[in-house]
């Protein structure tokens, strides 16, 4: 792996960290999906998760093109797996113990946390694609390319439906689709 001014090792951590936020967002979207209520969000949510899956993929191949074994496990990929599963139970608690309603929105918050990470993934791997050299950079880019808008989409518009649903659960005047969902 050539670079040019940035750790490599760290690099490898970062992507596989970014599959693990991918694999495990796969399930928060899954787990969301089963107490969603509002048809809006659940239809947002079955598109979010065709797009984690595609963005799953676009990692995947990046770090067999990188010569990096997307199986390979670290300190902060477990770490990151740990977070997913606590976002996945998190879920399954509020299904089980709270009202619907609750859930949802429980779950919302539980989707915003999961693409808060995927966020900052994305962007920090923008910063070393546009430092980065050769057909390391041009892999990098790439796959930024293909995925940071989405990203950028998943993040302001989860925020949206989460701010949403929580003034609806306190009685107040809430915009259901948010507002963030007109463009």
């Amino acid at each position: 792996m050539a670079h040019s001014s940035y750790d490599a090792t760290q690099l490898k951590d970062l992507l596989l960290q970014m599959l693990e936020t991918e694999i495990v967002g796969e399930q928060v979207y899954q787990k969301a999906l089963g107490v969603v209520r509002n048809p809006d969000l659940k239809k947002e949510w079955q598109e979010y998760l065709a797009q984690t899956q595609s963005h799953r993929n676009v990692l995947q191949t990046l770090c067999e093109d990188l010569g990096i074994e997307p199986d390979a496990r670290t300190a902060a990929r477990e770490v990151v797996k740990h977070i997913g599963n606590a976002l996945v139970q998190s879920i399954e608690l509020a299904r089980t113990n709270g009202t619907p309603q609750a859930a949802e929105l429980i779950a919302c918050e539980c989707v915003v946390h999961a693409e808060t990470k995927d966020h900052a993934n994305w962007e920090l791997l923008g910063k070393v694609a546009a430092v980065a050299s050769g057909e390391q950079a041009r892999l990098l880019q790439q796959a930024h390319a293909r995925v940071e808008r989405d990203e950028d989409y998943h993040l302001f518009h989860s925020k949206g439906w989460c701010r949403e649903l929580a003034l609806q659960g306190l009685g107040l005047q809430a915009v259901l689709p948010p507002p963030e969902e007109v463009r």
